[in-house]
Order: structure tokens, then C-alpha cells, then sequence
């Protein structure tokens, strides 16, 4: 397992996260997994004994019940607090009250005091907005992130689901002010869609901040269960929740190419999803979920896959952005422009 810095840290989390989503199963989440007590605390072990430190929930997953069942693992299972790096989020609705969602100072405050409780814990390591809020002026939301962070509640900011404009927007009110910047990223990033290399993996680069992608079998759908063939695959969250939104017919393109390239090697697809976004630009930690131990030691299994130059080309190819403005226009205009082609 190797290390990476987190964003303009000097904060060092495992190449693969262990996300949370599928613990509990309460509500709306039991399409995406309902594992047990006994379950997680076993996934939890199989991640740190593999070198993992990094541990991703959120409020909203399973209506706080993973948070709960997050933070009992770490008891149980008597890990050193200083050992993991844990993130969790705020924005989502956690009760009726009306002003009990978004990303107001207050919802905020109450959100980190009520996520502490679950996971039975003092402070929060990286706390992600975990979506945009069309109401809340972006200087209250990071104002009220900078309490948090003044209270000791949280360490490290992050941002999940928002354009790249809106991160460097907000990331220039908190340096205005002398408040805590984000220096973490959470997007959907997978071989079937690549849409974060537009503008968000540039701003990353420029700007130096650590990349987590979610979904990075899209869903499962990059697991091998689904081709041209096999539509449907029994037991798979994707015949019950059908996200994220995939191109499905460029992504068997895509499923057959990654075939070829697993059967060279003898492994299995959803391998070589993981090992090509490992080997991508800006990518700190990607987010793994699972329902079984097996499927975890597969993800972690990628880890040790080392696709060539050929296999990268391939992969990139098939699964190439289709050409959007003004990123045509700069490719076109900056001709010319670097030393070596000067005559």
C-alpha cells in the first residue's frame, strides 16, 4: 500500500479509502448495502491489517447508522485513533426541521456535534461539504467551517460535488478572511466517466488539492457482471439503484477493452478499473466500498497491478472525453507556445 500526501498537507492517507456506504442499510441506503455490526468491524480489520488508513462515511448514510457502526469498529476492534484518518460529511437533510439540511453556519455546528456523538469520538480528521447549497452564501458555509475547525471538532476541510469554480471561489473567501481552506476533493471519477479531467483534475493540479474519487467502478457497473450480453446482474446494486449515470453503450466499448487487458494478466475487470485510475493525474485516495471481505481484497488487490504504457493508451482511448469547448479552442491556441517548438 503506498501513501499520499493530502493536498498541501503533510498529512500521508493510503492509496485506497475504505468508504462507508454500505454499512447499516437503513432507508433509502438498503439498495447499496445493510452489512451488520460483525461484517464491518471484519471489513474495517481486512483494510488496516492491508495497510488502509483512511476510513470515508458520511451523516446521511443510513440516516447516521453508519457513523454509529463506523465508530463501534474502531472500539471493538481497539484501533490506535491516531492510526486513522477518518472523514466524514455534512449537507443533507438529518431530521424534518426545516432548517435541518444544507450548509448554514447553524446546520453545520449541529451536523459535527451530532457525527462526534456517533462515532463516539473527539474530533472529526476531514470534513467534506458533501454537496452544493443554492440558498446558503458560500461565506457563511465557510465561515461556519472555520468554527468547527477554531473548536478542534475538525481538523481538515473538504469539498465533494461542486465545479471547479465554485471550490476556487470559496477557497478565496477562507484566504481573504484567514480561514481554514479546503485541501480535499471528493468527485466521481471512474474509466467510464471522466468528466472530473475537464476542469476539476486542472484546478486540483493548480491548485493543490488531494482528489478522492467515489464510484470508482461506477456503481459496480465496471465490475465485470454487466456486458453487452449480460445486462442485469443479479445480487448487484445496479439493478436496484442505477448510479451514477453511465453511458452504457460507450461503456461496454469500454468493459471489452478492460476484458483484454484483465485476461493478459489474469485478474479480474473490475482490477483493472482500479489499477488504471490509480496511475491517473491528481489522484490521491480512491474510495472503495464493499459488501463482503472477498470484494475488498480484490479492490486491494489492484494496489499491486502494474498496467504498461500499452494498457494506459488502450484504456485511454476507448474511454476518451469527446471534445467540449473551450477546451478544443485551448489546445488549438496554445500551438507554439512552448520553447522546444520555437524555431
Amino acid at each position: 500500500m503506498k501513501y499520499n500526501l493530502l493536498g498541501n498537507t503533510g498529512i500521508l492517507v493510503s492509496e485506497l479509502c475504505l468508504g462507508a456506504m454500505t454499512f447499516g442499510g437503513k432507508g433509502f441506503w438498503k439498495s447499496i448495502g445493510e452489512l451488520p455490526q460483525e461484517e464491518v468491524d471484519q471489513l474495517v480489520k481486512t483494510a488496516i491489517d492491508h495497510g488502509i488508513n483512511f476510513i470515508d462515511t458520511a451523516n446521511v448514510y443510513s440516516e447516521g447508522v453508519s457513523e454509529i457502526m463506523t465508530g463501534k469498529a474502531l472500539k471493538s476492534l481497539g484501533i490506535n485513533r491516531q492510526e486513522i484518518f477518518l472523514a466524514t460529511k455534512v449537507r443533507g437533510r438529518m431530521g424534518a426541521g426545516a432548517n435541518q439540511v444544507g450548509l448554514t453556519r447553524s446546520h453545520i455546528i449541529d451536523s459535527v456535534d451530532d457525527s462526534l456523538a456517533r462515532l463516539g469520538l473527539t474530533h472529526i480528521d476531514l470534513l467534506y461539504i458533501h454537496g452544493v447549497d443554492p440558498v446558503t452564501p458560500l461565506e457563511e458555509t465557510m465561515r461556519g467551517l472555520e468554527e468547527v475547525v477554531r473548536a478542534g471538532k475538525v481538523r481538515y476541510l473538504g469539498i465533494s460535488n461542486h465545479p471547479a469554480w465554485m471550490v476556487v471561489k470559496a477557497n478565496s473567501i477562507a484566504d481573504k478572511m484567514g480561514w481554514t481552506k479546503f485541501v480535499a476533493l471528493q468527485n466521481y471519477y471512474s474509466v467510464a466517466g471522466r468528466d472530473v479531467e475537464r476542469e476539476i483534475v486542472p484546478m486540483a493540479l493548480s491548485e493543490g488539492l488531494g482528489l478522492m474519487p467515489w464510484s470508482p467502478l461506477a456503481g459496480g457497473f465496471l465490475s465485470g457482471k454487466f456486458t453487452r450480453e449480460k445486462q442485469k446482474a443479479g445480487g448487484s446494486r445496479r439493478d436496484e439503484f442505477d448510479f451514477p449515470p453511465v453511458n452504457k453503450e460507450k461503456a461496454y466499448d469500454i468493459i471489452d477493452v478492460m476484458a483484454e487487458v484483465a485476461s493478459q494478466y489474469d485478474v479480474s475487470v473490475a482490477r483493472v478499473a482500479l489499477a488504471w485510475l490509480l496511475r491517473k493525474k491528481g489522484v490521491t485516495s480512491i474510495i472503495v466500498g464493499a459488501k463482503r471481505n472477498d470484494q475488498l481484497l480484490e479492490n486491494i488487490a489492484a494496489t499491486t497491478l502494474q498496467l504498461s504504457e500499452d494498457d494506459m493508451k488502450k484504456l485511454d482511448t476507448v474511454s476518451a472525453l469527446a471534445a467540449e469547448y473551450p477546451g478544443w479552442m485551448v489546445e488549438r491556441q496554445i500551438t507554439g507556445r512552448f520553447p522546444e517548438t520555437v524555431s
